[in-house]
């Protein structure tokens, strides 16, 4: 219990605080630097550790996100000591060579406080922004990679070294890349994985079954994906963006006027949005 005496005393005591020369001493800019850099920390900690950096950039480049959480960290640790460094050391007189803002030999483009405001305006918009998974609408808009060419007219062998069922879609792609001839894959083995689009001027008894692939980050995501013939349901059983197993085998179809490489599925399952959509 606090003394009914020592209460008139403090009271005392605050009152004779210079708070206008408290608030004149702190560096505003440092201040704004400080939360700025601390935003940004805290923005890129949690995207690390709420496992959803990996739908913004590849893994392989992932440690350099972390790399920059921990090290603006250590930033906001220093500028808070240079705060309180300014705010309790003793005022130097104008001009001097220590007491001269160093900072105003550096040619900006716009001033220190509103490059750092800025700064920390998109640190807290992505502070409160939740990264989500590319769907139909940003692939259709991307365009969906043609890869499955016209085929040619006398098939030759080609040695495949990952087992049919393994492949993912974007190893189904790159195989065709290399040779691309329908008739050779036909009646193999294929699981794929990925997201259904409805695909404009397609037949009822199509969907495509697609998955971005990333080779930096998300802004040079590109959608692949592969037909997949229906037999005993329409599309509409599929909606747009839904998840799906696709379990069947190779065949080969004449859509969009062309023979294509299509999945003539035997099971469909559908899934849930992996915690990684992205292919590499």
């Amino acid at each position: 219990m606090r003394s009914p005496r020592s209460q008139p005393a403090k009271t005392r005591l605050l009152s004779r605080i210079p708070w206008h020369d408290v608030l004149a001493r702190i560096p505003w800019r440092d201040v704004i630097d400080a939360l700025a850099f601390g935003t940004w920390s805290a923005m890129l900690f949690r995207y690390w550790l709420g496992g959803k950096l990996l739908l913004l950039l590849h893994p392989n480049y992932a440690w350099l996100s972390n790399l920059a959480a921990v090290v603006l960290l250590l930033l906001v640790v220093l500028i808070l000591f240079r705060i309180v460094k300014k705010m309790f050391s003793s005022p130097q007189k104008p001009g001097s060579a220590s007491g001269m803002d160093m900072d105003a030999a550096h040619v900006t483009l716009m001033p220190p406080s509103i490059s750092s405001a800025l700064l920390l305006g998109v640190a807290v918009f992505g502070l409160i922004y939740t990264p989500q998974a590319f769907g139909s609408e940003t692939a259709v808009q991307r365009g969906i990679s043609d890869t499955l060419t016209l085929t040619r007219a006398q098939p030759q062998r080609f040695v495949r070294a990952a087992p049919a069922e393994e492949r993912t879609i974007i190893d189904w792609i790159r195989l065709v890349n290399v040779y691309p001839e329908p008739d050779a894959y036909a009646g193999e083995a294929v699981n794929v994985e990925g997201f259904v689009i409805h695909p404009e001027g397609w037949p009822q008894g199509y969907i495509m079954v697609s998955r971005f692939v990333l080779t930096c980050c998300a802004a040079d995501a590109y959608p692949v994906g592969l037909p997949v013939k229906l037999t005993e349901s329409s599309r509409n059983a599929y909606p747009v963006d839904s998840w799906l197993r696709v379990g069947g085998e190779m065949m080969s179809e004449t859509l969009e006027g062309r023979r294509q490489l299509v999945i003539g599925p035997t099971n469909i399952k559908k899934i849930a949005t992996p915690d990684n959509p992205y292919e590499y």
